[in-house]
C-alpha cells in the first residue's frame, strides 16, 4: 500500500532528478531508469507518476519556471524603486541556484529540444514573456516605453547568452554575469538621461 503524502515528494524528487540527469548528460539523451535511479525510486514508479519521459521533462521545465518565479517574487518584494526592481530580476536570474551548472545545462538542452517539441517551446515562451514583463516593470518608469522595450530586449538577450556561454563551459562567474547585465542596463539609462538634460 502506498504511503499517504508521498506522491508530491516523489514527483519533486523525479523532476529534480530529471534536471540533474539532463544537466549531467548535456542533452535529453537520458532514460527513465537513469532519472528514477537518481531519485531513488523504480522506473515503474516514475512511469506511474508521469506516464512518459516527455511528460516528466515537461513537468521538470514547469518546476524550473516555478522556482525562477518564486525567486523573482521574493527578490521583487524587497525592491522599492524601479531601478531596484531591475537589479532584483538580474540577481534572481543569476542566483546560485538558478546559475548552477546542472540547471544551466538543463536550460540549454530544453532550448535545443524546443525545436521539435511544441510544449517545451510554449513553456520557454512563457519564460521569455515573464522575463520581459519583469524587466519592463522597472524600465518603463525610467526610460519610457520605446527605450524600455529596447533595453529589456538587450538585457534578456544578455541573460540568455550568458547562460549559453556557461553551458558551453565559457564559465562566466555568477557575479561577473550579473555585473555585465547591470552594466548594460546602467549604460543605457545613463545615455537616456544624457539626452534629456
Amino acid at each position: 500500500m502506498p504511503k499517504i503524502g508521498m506522491e508530491p515528494i516523489r514527483r519533486k524528487a523525479l523532476t529534480d532528478a530529471a534536471i540533474e540527469a539532463i544537466g549531467a548528460h548535456g542533452s535529453m539523451a537520458v532514460t527513465m531508469s537513469d532519472i528514477a535511479g537518481r531519485a531513488g525510486v523504480s522506473p515503474a514508479l516514475a512511469h506511474h507518476y508521469f506516464g512518459s519521459k516527455d511528460r516528466l521533462i515537461t513537468e521538470s521545465i514547469r518546476a524550473l519556471l516555478r522556482d525562477l518565479k518564486s525567486d523573482a517574487v521574493a527578490a521583487l518584494a524587497t525592491a522599492h524603486s524601479p531601478r531596484a526592481r531591475l537589479s532584483a530580476i538580474v540577481a534572481a536570474s543569476f542566483s546560485q541556484k538558478q546559475f548552477s551548472d546542472e540547471v544551466v545545462a538543463a536550460w540549454l538542452a530544453f532550448y535545443v529540444d524546443a525545436q521539435r517539441a511544441p510544449e517545451i517551446r510554449r513553456l520557454l515562451a512563457v519564460y521569455a514573456r515573464r522575463l520581459h514583463s519583469n524587466l519592463m516593470s522597472g524600465l518603463r518608469p525610467l526610460a519610457g516605453e520605446r527605450d524600455a522595450q529596447r533595453i529589456a530586449e538587450g538585457a534578456a538577450a544578455m541573460i540568455d547568452g550568458l547562460y549559453i556561454r556557461k553551458a558551453l563551459n565559457a564559465d562566466p562567474a555568477r557575479h561577473d554575469a550579473a555585473a555585465l547585465v547591470e552594466d548594460h542596463i546602467e549604460t543605457q539609462l545613463l545615455e537616456i538621461r544624457g539626452r534629456t538634460l
